[in-house]
């Protein structure tokens, strides 16, 4: 079930991208947090607990947002864009 609920433009492009090997989509012109919570209920695990988590402070300047991409390169979401055919993976988090 998706955390965030898309209320308005709807009109944007369709983007297609893969969120932990399953297919997902977003809007361009979302950036990786939103496209990610628009499709499921978490973003990653906590580095502290595993427990799921949505991200912080939303705009690039604390360290909750991590996501890897298929290239193997780690992006903070909120300020990161989709793209088309982007592969996504969330960091699991650490049990203490």
């Amino acid at each position: 079930m998706a955390l965030l609920k898309r209320l308005a433009e709807h009109d944007r492009d369709v983007l297609p991208f893969t969120l932990d090997g399953e297919a997902a989509s977003g809007l361009r012109g979302d950036t990786l947090l939103t496209a990610v919570l628009t499709a499921d209920d978490y973003l990653r695990g906590s580095d502290f607990s595993a427990e799921p988590r949505a991200g912080f402070c939303l705009m690039g300047a604390c360290q909750d947002c991590w996501v890897r991409l298929g290239d193997g390169r780690r992006v903070r979401a909120c300020s990161t864009l989709l793209e088309a055919d982007l592969r996504v993976s969330r960091e699991p988090g650490r049990r203490p």
